[in-house]
């Protein structure tokens, strides 16, 4: 059985206010952002960027969520109704160590990403809103296990 990502009550009051309806419901029917994603049919940062405030939700989205989560719809739909709060989540620079490092890959490869993607693209930037993403775990030869972590913007 997979392990399922919980609310940290450490972050619950900088959270939205449906955050905590999600996940505790989440955590009641034990599912992963992975499983829920596949029902929803959305990708599972996508879903998560959801649970945490950071993403938008379409009509299908709230409905479909109610039906896997076990949420009374019309409670659900007014929770979700408002503008994800982007950002305000977290503290700069992060503490969490996992979110500290990727932190820290921007800071490292930051100017490098830029430079090469001027150079394949000319100026100008990667969008966060015409953009997906997703992680996925490679095992190599030996067994190790690796993250990749794939980001997609419109130039």
């Amino acid at each position: 059985m997979a392990r399922v990502s919980t609310l940290d009550t450490s972050l619950a009051d900088r959270l939205p206010i449906q955050s905590a309806t999600l996940f505790e419901a989440k955590a009641y029917k034990k599912l992963t952002f992975e499983a829920i994603a596949k029902e929803l049919g959305r990708d599972e940062v996508a879903v998560a960027a959801i649970f945490y405030g950071q993403a938008q939700t379409s009509p299908e989205d709230v409905e479909k969520l109610a039906t896997i989560l076990d949420i009374e719809h019309n409670k659900l739909e007014d929770l979700l109704a408002g503008f994800p709060f982007r950002g305000h989540t977290m503290e700069m620079p992060p503490k969490e160590p996992l979110i500290y490092r990727i932190y820290e890959m921007v800071q490292n490869y930051g100017y490098a990403y830029k430079a090469i993607l001027n150079e394949k693209f000319g100026d100008g930037i990667m969008s966060a809103i015409a953009f997906s993403t997703k992680v996925e775990k490679e095992t190599d030869k030996d067994g190790n296990s690796w993250a990749v972590i794939t980001l997609r913007g419109k130039w």
